[in-house]
């Protein structure tokens, strides 16, 4: 196994901590990646990130420095509201290359400069003293870091997100597909253009791990479309035919209780048995380890 992975955040939209999401967890995206090579890896800077930060700095220890990688999806509240409360950032010495999808509208490094202007945070961006770059991503856009590989697909979701596959760098071990927010189903708002479904099938194809987007039932989904979500059967049948090993449901619906998760995990294990397919399905748990 050469990409180790844990989960921090897996919430979609807001956090939404109480006693009916203990189990899977109330705050939004934040994944961690550790290679071979001791290289990490952050996937989104949701709330999860407040927590990820204060387990590297125990580890560290005092005067310990911290470098990371930081991938994120797109730059919607839910994925960038946790980085003020990283506390690795404030750490002098502490080195963070931020990755995401370049936007006509905003450049990458103007919206987390934005998270802490004076108006909505106490401490500026310009007060930090670690170092950051910013380092935008295209579709299709290939990366190597410490120990790994990365290439970036361009995803249907409103003002546009990237999904991200990821294998070691030393070529040994399988891969994983982290693709957060993503509506699977056909709407008039995307631009992908004809053959989208089938490059992203081919994008997926073979990884390990495919973690997915199944924020909404095959009901509520009618209620939401062009809302850049898709459906738990949706990712299921993307995940067959693609042909994963396992597919880790994501991006939970806020108003989604742990029970209501349980019950949408044992549909999609009936989908995947009425089909004849050896799709292993769970959904993403806060503290819950990968391997690949």
């Amino acid at each position: 196994m050469t990409l180790r992975l844990r989960f921090w955040g897996t919430r979609g939209s807001v956090p939404s901590p109480g006693p009916h999401t203990i189990r899977y967890g109330g705050n939004t995206p934040c994944l961690e990646v550790r290679t071979e090579t001791g290289g990490l890896v952050i996937l989104d800077a949701g709330t999860g990130i407040r927590e990820l930060g204060q387990s590297l700095l125990a580890e560290t220890g005092e005067g310990g420095l911290i470098e990371a990688d930081v991938l994120v999806t797109h730059v919607h509240w839910d994925h960038i509201q946790g980085f003020p409360f990283f506390a690795p950032i404030y750490g002098s010495g502490n080195c963070f290359t931020i990755s995401g999808p370049r936007s006509p509208d905003a450049g990458l490094d103007r919206v987390f400069r934005d998270l802490m202007a004076p108006a909505v945070f106490p401490v500026g961006f310009e007060s930090l003293s670690s170092r950051i770059a910013f380092c935008p991503m295209g579709d299709g856009e290939r990366r190597s870091g410490n120990g790994y590989e990365v290439q970036a697909f361009a995803v249907q979701h409103p003002g546009g997100a990237l999904g991200y596959r990821l294998s070691s760098r030393s070529g040994v071990g399988g891969s994983f597909v982290y693709i957060s927010d993503n509506e699977l189903g056909e709407h008039e708002g995307y631009a992908s253009g004809g053959g989208w479904t089938e490059a992203l099938t081919e994008f997926v194809r073979g990884a390990s791990i495919l973690i997915h987007d199944a924020t909404y039932t095959v009901d509520e989904y009618e209620r939401h479309r062009g809302w850049g979500h898709s459906t738990f059967d949706a990712a299921v049948h993307l995940a067959l035919e693609a042909e994963v090993d396992e597919l880790v449901l994501f991006h939970h619906r806020p108003e989604r209780s742990d029970d209501e998760l349980d019950r949408c995990v044992a549909a999609c294990r009936a989908l995947v048995a009425a089909q004849g397919g050896t799709l292993r399905v769970t959904a993403a748990q806060e503290g819950m380890s990968l391997s690949v």
